[in-house]
């Protein structure tokens, strides 16, 4: 949610930073609705100090002994305009409510108008054969038709030495991540709404987003929802951040409107595991963990052996709640191009001031923070990534080093026919 001071202090500069991306549709409606608000508050505190007047007018005249009737006649009509104008007032509110939380995060500076490629690191395989697909090399251990068969399109059962693949993957990133100063966290993946419209994720995406009918609780897309609220409604000493965490859960999207190549396979699915980064630092340390973040995605795919680029995300593309997003992609052999793997987000104050997490610096007032996320590892992708390109001539599979000392299977034996 953006700053209400700001918009009223410098609205020419927000709206040339909300137009870099599309977004000052309603700022003009919010301008509106605020000027309305601040409006009616001084009417209000006037028939309020009226009402008062009249009271004491009314306690004065019935201990005299005097008729006070005229008193309570006109109090009755400013008790009556106070009540209208409240009214008033909680509808302003409300629809200004409704208006700023349409209007997405203001972009960096420095966030291109489109994707910008910022670097490619490590070579493709020169494959002497034909590479093979994930689920060429998988066989059933993606088991794609029984998932269907019990959960509908987009589901899949994972098994034998994939499921061991992945617990070594998720084991291997958290000691990882360990390392780098984040604390593990296995969160709830039902949350209540205020936790989705905290983070940005509503209005934005609720198409793609799966809801309770019983329940007022909702399915989460990403651990940066539950993440991110951990601190919510918290004033948090300066000197304790930052804050890092990373949270391990499945997760579950729609992906309404998704079609083509990528519903086959387990690359776009309904429910996939993740870990996700999550820091909540000072204001002027962002940008520092921002990158931070990014070079920890990067030292993961680079120990796991995967080529990847750095894209640095369009305005179009950076989500409601972001001010700047980078992308990693991986190389997929069987498509021949990079396809995204991992991302990461400076979604500045936004996120704060919807969940109202502040700090607080020794001696100062309760402030504002920052927070970032990132994905360390998204399991399917990953895997799909793995598979591809540790793939041999006769369709075993090479798993990096580092997964096998975590349990993993050095060696994947090919598919049965």
């Amino acid at each position: 949610m953006l700053d209400l001071k700001r918009l009223r202090s410098e609205p020419e500069v927000v709206r040339a930073a909300l137009e870099r991306r599309g977004g000052a549709a309603s700022l003009n409606r919010v301008i509106e609705l605020d000027q309305q608000r601040r409006a009616l508050l001084p009417e209000l505190e006037a028939l309020r100090a009226e009402q008062n007047a009249a009271n004491e007018a009314i306690s004065a005249a019935k201990a005299s002994g005097e008729s006070a009737d005229g008193q309570i006649a006109a109090m009755s009509e400013v008790a009556a305009r106070a009540k209208a104008l409240e009214a008033e007032l909680h509808g302003a509110e409300a629809e200004l409510d409704e208006a700023l939380a349409l209007l997405p995060n203001l972009p960096e500076d420095d966030a291109p108008a489109e994707d910008t490629v910022l670097r490619e690191c490590g070579e493709p395989a020169d494959f002497a054969f034909d590479p093979r697909d994930h689920l060429d090399l998988s066989g059933e251990r993606i088991d794609i038709e029984r998932g269907a068969r019990l959960s509908g399109a987009r589901f899949a059962y994972l098994r034998g030495e994939l499921v061991m693949l992945e617990l070594a993957l998720v084991r291997w990133t958290l000691e990882l991540l360990g390392g780098h100063g984040f604390e593990p966290v296995i969160p709830p993946v039902l949350v209540r709404e205020e936790a989705l419209r905290g983070t940005g994720f509503l209005p934005d995406t609720e198409q793609q987003i799966y809801r309770l009918a019983d329940d007022d609780l909702y399915l989460v897309g990403t651990s940066e929802v539950a993440l991110a609220s951990l601190h919510a409604d918290e004033i948090l000493e300066a000197e304790k951040l930052p804050l890092r965490y990373a949270g391990f859960s499945p997760c579950f999207r729609r992906e309404a409107g998704s079609a083509g190549r990528d519903t086959r396979g387990i690359f776009r699915v309904h429910q996939f595991d993740k870990v996700e980064m999550f820091s909540f630092v000072a204001p002027e340390a962002a940008t520092e963990e921002h990158l931070r973040l990014l070079a920890i995605e990067e030292q993961i795919l680079t120990a796991l052996g995967l080529p990847y680029r750095v894209v640095d995300i369009g305005l179009d593309d950076l989500g409601a709640s972001a001010a700047r997003k980078f992308d990693c992609e991986a190389w997929l052999p069987s498509q021949q191009r990079y396809r995204e793997l991992t991302s990461t987000s400076n979604t500045s104050d936004f996120q704060a001031r919807r969940l109202a997490i502040r700090m607080r610096r020794e001696g100062g007032k309760p402030e504002l923070l920052a927070t970032l996320n990132g994905t360390a590892v998204a399991v399917g992708r990953t895997i799909i990534a793995l598979l591809e390109n540790g793939q041999q001539a006769d369709g075993s599979v090479v798993i990096p080093q580092c997964l096998v000392d975590c349990g993993a299977a050095a060696v994947l034996p090919p598919a049965e026919a």
